[in-house]
């Protein structure tokens, strides 16, 4: 069979991972402000917005589809497609009367647009690329997903609270959502003309008997239910917080938050926040390739539980003072990065062995679920106690990830080698 491979990865890989990180944080985080901005409640914003990553949860029952029907190719350029058509979808529906269930529809195509184009990218990754320049290009998928993340946490949020000023709340996030959704279609059209055209041999796929097949292997592993509570609880805390996180930047003093302007909080949260978080990460994936996860197992779960610290003197005291704010999210933040390692090293040491990429799936799904649960009943909480002993009780659930981290050891799941973190 023939393989064309006319242009060089150079000019692929990195737009190809930016794209995939643009959708994703838009349902994240873009949504969470917007809908703030908006007028939602903290209850009904939280809500709303953790039932998006449902698709994230659920990927692995179709990802085989995405392997036996049509191409990876076919799949990337398509989802980019649909995720701009989804994001003009948003900008169009902002003006109308029934504005709130038409965006929350096309935030749902959105997601699961993105977690399809996730599965797509990371197979058409090494479908497209020779081993040596799967390794030689891992750091630059990696550099351009996190330029994705600052693009869009930092930059479009910064962008809508520039029109925020100039025009009505509505309108300005419709023009962002529809620059955002013009930038997706531009690099769906990139992606056609400069995607290598490779020839796949399409294998008729047995989705059910595959798919119990990985569940068996996924249960057999060693310590399985311990290993599923601390999938599940380890970001317990991380999961109440990150959906209040800027809500409480943004809204009033009175209400008890910060009362930044969406300029600012693109800044802190999205800008500073989000590079002290890479740095975390890199950090902590140095760490624990040079001494071993095992190693830096404990101080990896103190630094991502108590930096949330700082959340309960903002809240308390309500600081002005920008230096004060940044540097306290640059510390929760930094922390956060470098206790994720410790998490994304055990999925990575828990899937070795029998069907290792499809019990990693179902470990990212579990991931996504632990996330999403918490954050349905963060804004609930907040809106019951107030942002002061909301972020009280997000220190005390920080009680969880120490007792979920004591059940597991990592040494049950085989050699530890000078592995690399895995990146979402």
């Amino acid at each position: 069979m023939k393989s064309q491979k006319t242009f060089s990865p150079a000019l692929w890989v990195p737009t190809l991972y930016f794209a995939e990180a643009l959708p994703y944080m838009a349902v994240m985080t873009l949504s969470v402000i917007m809908y703030t901005n908006l007028g939602l409640t903290n209850t009904e914003l939280a809500l709303y917005t953790s039932w998006l990553y449902l698709p994230w949860v659920i990927k692995p029952l179709w990802s085989p589809l995405v392997d036996a029907v049509r191409t990876k190719r076919w799949w990337i350029v398509a989802m980019q497609l649909l995720v701009g058509a989804a994001l003009a979808g948003v900008a169009l529906t902002l003006s109308a009367p029934w504005w709130l269930r038409g965006s929350l529809c096309f935030f749902w195509l959105m997601a699961f647009s993105s977690a399809t184009h996730d599965i797509a990218a990371d197979g058409f990754y090494i479908l497209g690329l020779t081993e040596k320049d799967q390794a030689l290009y891992v750091g630059v998928r990696s550099t351009f997903y996190r330029i994705g993340m600052i693009f869009c946490q930092g930059a479009i949020v910064m962008l809508a609270g520039w029109m925020e000023r100039a025009y009505s709340v509505p309108l300005a996030w419709s023009i962002t959502m529809m620059l955002l959704a013009g930038l997706m279609i531009l690099l769906a059209v990139w992606h056609s003309r400069i995607l290598p055209c490779v020839e796949e041999q399409v294998v008729e796929a047995k989705i059910v008997s595959a798919f119990m097949d990985t569940l068996r292997a996924f249960f057999s592993r060693p310590a399985i239910v311990s290993a599923l509570f601390f999938m599940l609880l380890f970001r317990m805390p991380e999961a109440l917080l990150a959906k209040m996180a800027q809500p409480f930047m943004l809204r009033s003093a009175a209400e008890g938050g910060l009362e930044l302007s969406t300029i600012t909080v693109g800044f802190t949260y999205g800008t500073v926040g989000v590079v002290c978080l890479l740095v975390g990460g890199l950090l902590g994936g140095w760490l624990a390739s040079r001494d071993g996860l095992r190693r830096w197992w404990w101080p990896m779960v103190l630094a991502i539980s108590v930096p949330d610290l700082v959340y309960v003197y903002l809240a308390y005291f309500q600081p002005s003072s920008l230096w004060v704010i940044n540097a306290c999210v640059a510390l929760e933040q930094f922390g956060y990065g470098l206790g994720f390692t410790a998490y994304s090293l055990f999925l990575v040491y828990f899937a070795r062995g029998e069907k290792s990429t499809s019990v990693f799936s179902l470990c990212t799904a579990l991931q996504a679920l632990g996330m999403m649960l918490p954050g349905m009943i963060a804004g609930w909480l907040a809106d019951e106690l107030g942002f002061r002993l909301f972020f009280v009780v997000v220190v005390v659930c920080c009680a969880v990830t120490f007792i979920v981290s004591a059940l597991v050891r990592v040494g049950r799941y085989g050699q530890e080698s000078k592995a690399l973190v895995h990146e979402e």
